[in-house]
């Protein structure tokens, strides 16, 4: 029996409603969990950059007791509000939306590693990297040491890279390469850290690591970003070093 215009109407309208009601509803519901997904892999990225987590782990509970943030702009000023006059809070930043603005509008968290020993003392700053790889975005953490002159870790991933090739960067083989490498020169000169063409190379500087065979280019879009975002801190760096950078610990 064929139904009329109106009949259509009314139970478009009507099961619009109800399919909309049934998604508000599982939103409501799934919202709190999802939030609480992200909160973790985004804390268990910031600390994957300066130590090993093991399955079991409370990172949530090591995150709190490790970790002390603050967020800065481009010329190393701690930043305290967002544009909405609400505290600003650098596990709120959302970095990928950073990085579509000017570096210079863009809002900086530094991640505090403080000493287990001595919860009053930093053991390394980890900021946050974003960028482009070969097929797609890569992004990660970087942990400087306190004397802001060494690389202590590095956690690094990835949407859309090769398979055994690009994707190694989340290898820790290959994060393992970074630790201990020099950001600056004798002079105190930001140099950063670069991955070199091919793997299996001798007589690498302090400022250079072993590549990956196959992956040059997903190796030149990590040096690019891992520049970037450390020329971006360096004036917070500068103010570290003399002592007038203002943490709020």
């Amino acid at each position: 029996m064929r139904q009329s215009n109106g009949y259509i109407i009314f139970f478009t309208a009507v099961m619009t409603v109800i399919v909309g009601g049934l998604l508000s509803m599982a939103s409501q519901i799934l919202g709190p969990a999802q939030k609480k997904s992200i909160e973790l892999d985004t804390k268990s990225q910031i600390l994957g950059a300066v130590q090993d987590l093991n399955d079991g782990d409370d990172v949530l509970a090591i995150y709190k007791e490790r970790i002390k943030s603050l967020v800065v702009d481009i010329d190393g000023n701690e930043v305290n509000v967002n544009a909405k006059g609400l505290p600003m809070i650098a596990e709120d930043v959302n970095i990928l939306k950073n990085y579509k603005k000017d570096p210079n509008e863009r809002s900086y968290p530094v991640f505090m590693y403080m000493n287990e020993a001595d919860p009053t003392k930093i053991d390394a700053y980890i900021l946050p990297l974003y960028g482009n790889g070969l097929w797609d975005k890569i992004w990660g953490f970087v942990a400087v040491s306190n004397d802001m002159e060494t690389l202590v870790g590095i956690a690094l991933d990835h949407k859309a890279e090769t398979p055994g090739l690009g994707a190694r960067i989340k290898d820790s083989d290959v994060r393992s390469r970074y630790v201990g490498k020099k950001i600056v020169d004798e002079s105190g000169n930001l140099m950063s850290v670069s991955m070199v063409k091919g793997e299996g190379n001798d007589n690498l500087s302090q400022h250079q690591v072993d590549g990956m065979s196959g992956a040059t280019l997903t190796g030149k879009g990590v040096n690019q970003m891992l520049k970037s975002y450390l020329t971006s801190y360096q004036a917070y760096f500068n103010k570290v070093k003399s002592g007038t950078a203002q943490a709020s610990l």
